[in-house]
């Protein structure tokens, strides 16, 4: 594969200093020009204030950047011909030498491939409503469950099955765990209602699951940190249920289906939120990154000294098959059964 790490990046991870991917759907696609490079841009300085090196990942000409110069960032935010590519559109980009803005599936996956161990970005995609009769999924979800990555987001879009999506990743495998909430993020929302069985509280708690992770071996998959955007920025939830149900009405009177009801609502709510649901987007993706950079270095800061023996991760004990009444040096894991 065509893959090419920037000086700066492949610096920092051969000298173990702590990376964090960004993805680049939110630049092309997710907001309006040329506030979109602005944030990208302030994106990669939040990840620099706390410590870490950005790494924000693109296909350009048919080649996967991993870590982006200004020239190519701004390329990605300024040209209409930007194509959105998910992890199944990887190879026929890359043969066909496309520039495409990578989303969750893509980032992630890229990522991983490189090295890097934290990604930080807005809300996951996954079920849709009205799976029974579609069975549309987001192709995040199953990838996630193959990747070794931590992924700092604040839940799934809203405007999903959150509590089927809750139950995919389950069944899929991938660790959630609420950051210092005990309930899964609502993207623009700070709470969907849905419990989470883990609860951490500190960037070093979460440090210590990653490394858990590692000793623990196995099937790889991620670990996402639901990081809630506060309650002071989030979207009015009246205002965001009003909306919505506006909007899935207003769908199925046009008949739009399949992945053109994503977009279809999202736009939906900025327009007729006046631009709020954007804000508490924007909102969320920061606290994101803060979040995102604190963990990478976290990670890194223990890493050299991080050695598990046997089924002991960090302190935390796991017996036989009962790892998830692990207690990781002293990480408060508050936790209802499991779902």
């Amino acid at each position: 594969m065509s893959t090419q790490v920037s000086e700066e990046v492949r610096e920092a991870l051969h000298e173990g200093r702590p990376v964090v991917a960004l993805e680049s759907t939110i630049i092309a696609h997710g907001l309006p020009r040329p506030r979109n490079l602005a944030v990208a841009l302030e994106l990669e300085e939040l990840v620099r204030a706390g410590g870490a090196v950005p790494a924000t990942i693109a296909v350009v000409d048919g080649t996967a950047r991993v870590g982006l110069e200004r020239a190519a960032l701004t390329r990605i935010a300024e040209d209409p011909a930007v194509r959105k590519l998910g992890h199944r559109d990887l190879a026929p980009a890359l043969a066909s030498g496309v520039t495409g803005a990578t989303t969750v599936s893509a980032t992630a996956w890229l990522a991983d491939a490189a090295g890097i161990r934290v990604f930080a970005t807005g809300g996951l995609g996954g079920v849709h409503r009205g799976w029974s009769e579609t069975q549309d999924e987001s192709a995040d979800l199953r990838l996630l469950a193959g990747v070794g990555i931590t992924v700092v987001c604040a839940g799934v879009k809203s405007i999903l099955d959150v509590p089927a999506t809750l139950q995919r990743l389950e069944t899929l495998g991938v660790t959630v765990v609420g950051y210092g909430t005990e309930h899964f993020p609502g993207f623009y929302l700070s709470s969907s209602g849905e419990p989470v069985d883990w609860t951490l509280r500190t960037p070093e708690e979460v440090a210590e699951v990653i490394r858990a992770q590692d000793a623990l071996g196995g099937p790889r998959a991620a670990l996402v940190v639901a990081n809630p955007v506060p309650e002071t920025e989030q979207l009015d939830p009246a205002l965001h249920d009003r909306v919505l149900a506006q909007g899935l009405a207003a769908a199925q009177e046009k008949a739009i289906t399949g992945q053109a009801v994503t977009p279809f609502l999202l736009e939906y709510l900025t327009v007729h939120t006046e631009g709020a649901s954007l804000e508490a987007n924007l909102a969320a993706v920061r606290g994101n990154v803060r979040l995102a950079a604190r963990i990478a270095t976290a990670y890194g800061a223990g890493a050299p000294g991080a050695e598990i023996s046997g089924a002991e991760a960090s302190g935390a004990e796991a017996s036989g098959a009962e790892a998830s009444g692990a207690e990781a040096s002293g990480a408060e894991a508050s936790g209802a059964g499991g779902r």
